[in-house]
């Protein structure tokens, strides 16, 4: 990924609304990946990733920054969650797992760029195997005639199945059927019991002959394409290589396993064990995967966090010291909602009018109406829990309810909501505090 920190942060901008600070740490921290690739081997090794740590409330942004970037980098991500994790010894994952969750998703990631890459060749083998199916096969030793003719039926048979003519007839074809061995996100050594396993009752890949269309047969036989004509070893390699250097794991919910001092004793005791198994990772270490060893030594971590009960504090100390890095992300006010309705690309007025449309359904918010909206949620905020632009769904919800409902029945009309609807939708809802409680 060669963006300039500038360019990160425009990407997010179409995305997420304000948090410059947090945009700008992370735009710095990826870019010197970028550049400490560029450097001698000897330097390279020296120069560790700086980890940063996000502060906010739920619904800020640090999750959507999480899934934006995962889309736009064409790095190995992957986005956890630290509640989901225990303690060596507890029933549950194993905090190993989320580097061989990163190893996996590298692997998929050069995978589908080798396919890419020889999608052409892909192609050809599946149209060969197929059409083979619908030929008869040539006898030995025969005449240059009849091999002439035998192309020419390739030939048509093949345009047939590219212009998807023969889509829908159906075709008997051997499926591959997968072995528990090829499950490459479980730990090595289980993966060694069960290949010894498969070794031992003699249990291999079995090929199953299954009848169906042509148009499913394609998709049946890409698996196999792949496997006969990319390098899988060069791929594993190259996965490695990529999540020990490119490698990014955005941990969520950090402030879950934060043992807070004040109540100590009413904390699930296998919370600071979680961070106790993770110190060793995110310090370095040399963990094993299904794919060979990998030293997590310069993978960068993103820990996140609403830490409303808890504080950084409660994070053990040489832990917070592996993550110099830290911005605290602002809440949001009404003019920032009123911007998150209005001006990323993916906005949710954009998707409602979208969703209504498929009904012929034209969906039109005046500009007050939505900044009523705007209003009605950031009102929610401060007098209940503050959940962010996540109150925004339950506000356009609550508006668009009956609308939703009867768009069905209305099509072909052009709808507009206006500040007074917005008001009338929700009128009651707001002077019972304690209904909006339920409600919003």
């Amino acid at each position: 990924m060669n963006m300039t920190p500038r360019q990160i942060v425009e990407f997010l901008d179409d995305y997420v609304i304000g948090q410059k600070d947090a945009k700008k740490i992370i735009a710095i921290a990826l870019r010197n990946r970028y550049r400490r690739m560029k450097l001698e081997k000897e330097l390279q090794d020296d120069i560790m990733p700086k980890n940063i740590l996000m502060i906010g409330s739920t619904g800020v942004g640090k999750t959507e920054i999480a899934r934006r970037l995962s889309k736009m980098m064409g790095l190995p991500f992957v986005k956890v969650e630290a509640s989901k994790y225990t303690e060596v010894g507890f029933v549950g994952r194993d905090v190993e797992s989320m580097v061989r969750d990163l190893v996996m998703a590298s692997y998929n990631l050069v995978k589908q760029e080798q396919s890419d890459k020889n999608k052409d060749k892909i192609n050809e083998y599946i149209e060969d195997k197929i059409i083979k199916k619908l030929l008869p096969p040539l006898p030995k030793g025969a005449s240059d005639e009849k091999q002439a003719d035998y192309e020419k039926s390739y030939e048509k048979m093949l345009s047939k199945l590219r212009n998807g003519d023969l889509d829908d007839l159906n075709i008997e074809i051997e499926v591959q059927q997968p072995t528990l061995s090829e499950n490459a996100n479980i730990p090595p050594d289980m993966a060694q019991m069960q290949e010894s396993f498969i070794k031992i009752i003699g249990m291999t890949n079995k090929s199953v002959k299954k009848e169906m269309k042509i148009k499913d047969a394609k998709k049946a036989l890409e698996n196999e394409a792949n496997e006969s004509i990319l390098n899988i070893e060069d791929i594993k390699t190259e996965a490695l290589r990529r999540a020990e250097n490119e490698g990014i794991i955005f941990i969520d919910e950090i402030d879950k396993v934060a043992v807070s001092s004040g109540n100590s004793g009413r904390q699930d005791p296998s919370k600071e064990g979680v961070q106790r198994d993770l110190l060793p990772i995110v310090e370095g270490s040399l963990i094993s995967t299904k794919f060979g060893n990998i030293k997590t030594d310069h993978i960068l971590f993103i820990a996140a966090g609403a830490f409303h009960i808890s504080k950084p504090s409660d994070i053990i100390p040489e832990l917070q010291g592996r993550f110099p890095l830290r911005v605290e992300l602002s809440s949001l006010d009404e003019e920032t909602l009123y911007k998150i309705l209005t001006q990323p690309k993916n906005s949710l007025l954009r998707q409602y009018k979208a969703l209504l449309k498929t009904e012929n359904v034209e969906l039109v918010f005046d500009d007050e109406a939505i900044h009523e909206i705007a209003k009605i949620a950031q009102n929610a905020n401060e007098s209940m829990e503050d959940i962010g632009a996540r109150r925004l769904h339950t506000v356009i919800e609550r508006v668009l309810e009956e609308i939703s409902f009867e768009a069905s029945d209305r099509s072909g009309e052009t709808i507009t909501i206006t500040k007074q609807v917005v008001q009338e939708r929700l009128s009651e809802v707001v002077k019972d505090q304690d209904l909006a409680r339920y409600i919003l």
